[in-house]
């Protein structure tokens, strides 16, 4: 190697440049030129993530000088004559760092000496216009942009999973809990499309976010663009980008920043969603007759080491401690950007951004571990309704709706009846009716209202308190009736396959930009000598 080149490739190490090569522990290496394009996916489903390896920043600065080999020559800002010559040694540093243990450098002051020693110092001319700034702030646009698609299709998994689940259990009655204490009874399924909808908004805040990164800040230079003509549509085209960052000063110096604080926040609420709901069925585990549980084996418990009745449910635990490390991570992106000027690396890197949507990607991973593990038992469900008073409110509210009874009214001859049950130990089966007879005469007259008999015959006064009866007669809209959960399921499936649609999409597209930018650099490259 000549010593000039070895002492550019020295100056690199020293430079202030954030190293954008740093990967997650596990994360295999970059896709090699050519397998930027997957096959075809089945209509309706998504298309299956990039082939590993991996799109890495070796990768990506291949194909941003891919895409200028081709630009400038064709557009009269590198002499076609050149132009094979240089993309036979461009084509020779990605075959090389394709091989095992091949240099992989990720700052463009590192991959430089490499293309100069493959086909000399004119192969410099491709940087016509460039930057480490928007040359590096787009590989990190395009990193993240092939990591929100996984987490997508993540997304998407888990939530169909649920889908699933809540179709089998659309009739199954089980308490609900408010403020930690049972509550009112519901329909599992309906308790799950609530889930859903909170899933379903994390997507359409992924989708959201994923436009906003979906642009090319090629072509902006450094921030204030560059006097060379350059073609920045085009660029975006060959990258699979749809459009370029307007503002050139945004591109690198704003937006770059800006967005890992966004796709952390978007992380961050699903992991929110996943703790919740992991503590939920965790709160069962502290009975003695759980309704809902994980099947137990395949690695969803073990055994404790001293107490051989224990069952501890270890897959819970590690999907509640995994989204507590995206908390912390995607968090941790506004904390890392937060009172810098516009100009630093500090939030850019793309080790701790990607840290942020693969441990997102595992999370949503492990909750659809659990959902498949979980085994419920309607049976047992229902007998914690009935041995508890978690339809009283029914009484209030049939005694208003249906005899014009002041709720107040209703609501404290409830109140006085499930007091009675609890200090003498009465489940709501065999709650007297005699006794609920004389508990409202003396609600009336505790409210001053004249003396009238409880207007509910016994039969009437039990199946009040019959929670499936409960359910079965809801009728506002988004409750869980048989008819409106036909409806919201029948929903939920469409927006489901909604996404999935955006998923294919974004993916076809980048993967036939990289495969019409390998055909193009191919043409150029088949009349090198």
């Amino acid at each position: 190697m000549r010593p000039w080149i070895m002492s550019l490739g020295v100056a690199a190490i020293c430079a202030a440049t954030t190293p954008l090569s740093a990967q997650p522990a596990g994360q295999p290496a970059s896709q090699a030129p050519g397998q930027g394009a997957t096959q075809a996916a089945t209509p309706g489903t998504p298309a299956p993530a990039p082939a590993a390896p991996r799109r890495d920043p070796f990768f990506w600065l291949g194909e941003i000088n891919k895409a200028s080999t081709v630009i400038n020559a064709e557009e009269g800002l590198l002499d076609p004559a050149l132009a094979p010559r240089i993309a036979a040694g461009l084509n020779q540093v990605l075959r090389a760092g394709d091989q095992p243990n091949g240099r992989r450098p990720s700052l463009v002051i590192t991959f430089e000496p490499l293309l100069i020693e493959a086909a000399g110092v004119e192969a410099t001319l491709l940087h016509a216009g460039r930057s480490s700034q928007d040359m590096l702030a787009t590989v990190r646009a395009a990193m993240q942009r092939d990591e929100l698609l996984r987490m997508a299709e993540a997304l998407r998994r888990t939530t169909e999973t649920m889908l699933r689940l809540a179709e089998a259990h659309a009739g199954t009655v089980v308490p609900n809990y408010t403020n930690g204490v049972a509550a009112q009874p519901n329909s599992y399924g309906h308790y799950l499309l609530g889930h859903i909808a909170g899933l379903e908004r994390d997507a359409q805040r992924l989708r959201e976010a994923f436009a906003r990164l979906d642009r090319s800040p090629m072509g902006t230079t450094v921030l204030n663009g560059t006097s060379w003509p350059l073609n920045r549509d085009r660029m975006a085209h060959y990258l699979g980008f749809p459009g370029t960052v307007e503002n050139a000063y945004d591109a690198a110096q704003i937006a770059a920043a800006e967005m890992p604080v966004e796709i952390g926040a978007v992380a961050t609420g699903i992991a929110l969603h996943a703790g919740a709901f992991v503590e939920d069925v965790m709160t069962q585990y502290a009975g003695p007759r759980p309704w809902i549980l994980l099947q137990e084996g395949g690695g969803n418990t073990y055994v404790s080491s001293a107490m051989p009745q224990k069952r501890n449910p270890g897959l819970l635990n590690d999907t509640r401690a995994q989204a507590s490390r995206v908390v912390t991570l995607g968090i941790g992106r506004a904390i890392q950007g937060h009172n810098i000027p516009p100009g630093m690396s500090d939030a850019k890197g793309v080790a701790d951004n990607t840290a942020v949507t693969a441990g997102a990607t595992t999370l949503l991973d492990q909750w659809d571990r659990v959902l498949k593990a979980l085994v419920i038992s309607p049976a047992r469900a229902l007998e914690e309704l009935n041995s508890d008073w978690t339809a009283s409110q029914e009484i209030a509210d049939v005694l208003m709706r249906k005899y014009r009874l002041p709720f107040r009214v209703g609501h404290h001859f409830a109140s006085e009846v499930v007091d009675h049950a609890k200090a003498h130990d009465i489940r709501p089966a065999d709650f007297p009716y005699a006794e609920a007879r004389r508990i409202f005469g003396e609600t009336l007259r505790e409210m001053r209202l004249p003396p009238a008999e409880l207007p509910m015959g016994e039969a009437e006064f039990r199946d009040t308190l019959d929670p499936v009866a409960i359910i079965r007669n809801r009728a506002t809209a988004g409750g869980p009736q048989p008819a409106e959960m036909s409806r919201m399921l029948a929903a939920a499936q469409a927006r489901l396959a909604a996404q999935s649609g955006w998923i294919n999409e974004r993916r076809g597209r980048i993967d036939a930009a990289l495969a019409g930018l390998d055909g193009d650099f191919g043409r150029i490259l088949a009349r090198a000598p």
